[in-house]
């Protein structure tokens, strides 16, 4: 159990039987009154985003949480696996738990986080930046754009983004895993 006023960004609660993590916090000591902690919790599970008040010496069930390493291997029906890059340990991770994990492809390293009293895992994250492969793209026409003009291109994981007119078929880009973005050209 943590007081209210121990909160801090990165600190999991268990509230509501559900698992939070703080990514925004703000202790109020208003004119009158008593003193409270002004939070902003996201759902480890489903990402939903709750503002929550709590008075100052409040009793939060705290969760501690584990992020380990893990290499994406393949996929089967029970999910797709990876492994740690420590222990060298195979388990499945459902499509639903990975965040990002439309731009992932073989061999890519995500970060797991773990509940540590029960081992469960409650979500794996891709890294904010993955460079992928273009597999198919339209050659583009250059015309007269007033603005910076885009076209569809289909990623080697297989899913579709807008990438500027000058990106062809093999070029090697560096894309953005939370909106999926294009970010730049990557030289090799």
């Amino acid at each position: 159990m943590i007081n209210s006023q121990e909160i801090k960004k990165g600190t999991c609660i268990r509230l509501d039987n559900q698992i939070w993590v703080c990514i925004d916090f703000q202790h109020v000591k208003p004119g009158k009154g008593n003193t409270v902690m002004r939070t902003k919790l996201k759902n480890v599970v489903d990402g939903r985003v709750l503002d929550r008040t709590f008075l100052v010496g409040f009793k939060l069930e705290d969760v501690r949480i584990e992020r380990r390493p893990y290499q994406y291997l393949y996929e089967d029906p029970t999910g797709r696996i990876f492994m740690n890059q420590e222990t060298y340990e195979q388990i499945p991770i459902a499509k639903d738990l990975i965040i990002g994990g439309e731009y992932m492809k073989e061999s890519d390293i995500v970060e797991v986080v773990s509940d540590t009293t029960d081992g469960t895992i409650l979500y794996a994250e891709m890294p904010v930046k993955t460079y992928l492969r273009v597999t198919h793209s339209e050659p583009g026409v250059k015309g007269d754009t007033a603005t910076n003009a885009t076209k569809p291109a289909t990623l080697e994981s297989g899913v579709t983004i807008r990438v500027p007119l000058f990106i062809n078929e093999g070029d090697l880009i560096q894309v953005d895993t939370r909106d999926g973005s294009y970010l730049s050209r990557v030289k090799e």
